[in-house]
């Protein structure tokens, strides 16, 4: 085996898929004294760097179980007027996470509140930090039974320890007494320590008939409202305007 053939091996045993990409290039710039060595080795690691990155950005956008991904830069400001556009962009550069603040999307379904929290938590992903999305309904369906399997603990202490929690669409069906103390639990070992993000399309005000829990629905909109960032969107529905565009064609 030539050291050509061996170098190209060594790429590969070593998981060096950029390098092994253009060192055929970069060998025939350096060979024609286009340009010195090291600044060849350079780039090639440079670009092997850039590659690394993507790919682990790729990793935790999988991992976080976005529906869709969803980019602030693709919203569409100008339909919803209620929506400050300077500081949705902020959002994105997580200063809320340093202070360990939650913020909640409140409004009808369609106005948008899944593409922002979306948004924030691809942000969150490219920037390293360990994101999850998940709907109300199958976080308290997965707790209900953790608790009924008896490795609450566990499972709590894992959705604890996300970085940056997304729970989306609260208040969508109704939520059982005992699910709300559960969900109270969590949002009560977050508080303070990690930002989560919620979405609803119901008013604070109404949220105690959605949980049907006076008391965990107090705990929980006590620690929601201390440290939070609030946005309520007024807007019309994109959905429905994209329905009603169909209907004319």
């Amino acid at each position: 085996m030539s050291n050509h053939q061996q170098l190209i091996v060594n790429f590969d045993r070593l998981g060096l898929q950029r390098i092994k990409e253009y060192f055929p290039n970069y060998l025939e710039v350096v060979n024609n004294q286009s340009i010195p060595f090291t600044e060849a080795l350079l780039e090639l690691t440079n670009q092997e760097l850039l590659y690394k990155h993507s790919k682990k950005i790729d990793r935790a956008l999988i991992k976080a179980r976005f529906p869709k991904i969803k980019r602030m830069i693709d919203f569409e400001f100008g339909y919803q007027p209620s929506i400050n556009k300077k500081q949705m962009l902020d959002l994105q550069h997580l200063a809320f996470l340093e202070k360990q603040e939650n913020i909640l999307f409140i409004g009808s379904p369609g106005v948008g509140k899944d593409h922002l929290a979306i948004s924030i938590g691809v942000s969150a992903c490219e920037q390293g930090v360990r994101t999850l999305f998940i709907n109300c309904h199958e976080l308290l369906l997965r707790l209900q039974t953790a608790y009924e399997n008896g490795t609450i603990e566990r499972v709590m202490k894992r959705y604890s320890n996300y970085e940056l929690l997304i729970i989306d669409e609260i208040g969508y069906l109704p939520i059982q007494r005992q699910e709300a103390d559960l969900l109270f639990q969590l949002i009560n070992v977050r508080y303070e320590r990690h930002s989560t993000i919620f979405t609803t399309n119901s008013n604070l005000s109404g949220w105690s008939e959605v949980f049907r829990n006076p008391t965990a629905t107090a705990a929980i909109l006590d620690r929601l409202v201390h440290h939070s960032q609030i946005f309520k969107i007024t807007g019309k529905s994109y959905r429905l305007r994209d329905y009603q565009e169909k209907q004319q064609k």
